[in-house]
């Protein structure tokens, strides 16, 4: 198990240095990998079983990320063309996940950072003028 560890700690080291990790994306990660290679080196086909990642929605949803419940991927926005690979809409995904209709699907400062720009528009004072 150790140089298992070792190369699933290599790919982590690199991914982390091109993108903000939390403490629990890099520790999952390590593990999903380490498993991963052994499973390959053992000639098993890897993830026979780990294809669906638990995980609570609640907790998807972070400041600067959200996490894909249906493959443990982490992005700043869950796009229609990443959950079709999944073989949802962004309202079934909504479902699955117990999110409320609009709940948009983007992280939390991204989410602020767009609130913010939409008040500084004040596209409401515009419509008003014409």
């Amino acid at each position: 198990m150790e140089n298992y560890l070792k190369e699933a700690l290599e790919i982590v080291k690199a991914q982390a240095s091109v993108r903000t990790m939390t403490e629990e994306e890099i520790t999952t990660m390590v593990k999903k990998l380490a498993d991963g290679i052994k499973a390959i080196s053992e000639g098993c086909a890897a993830g026979d079983d780990t294809d669906t990642v638990e995980m609570d929605p609640k907790k998807a949803i972070k400041e600067k990320t959200i996490t894909c419940v249906e493959c443990g991927k982490s992005f700043k926005i869950l796009t229609k063309k990443h959950l079709a690979t999944h073989g949802l809409t962004v309202e079934e995904y909504r479902e699955k996940c117990g999110y409320k209709k609009g709940t948009p699907l983007v992280c939390k400062s991204l989410q602020r950072e767009r609130r913010k720009k939409m008040k500084d528009m004040k596209l409401w004072e515009r419509r008003n003028q014409d």
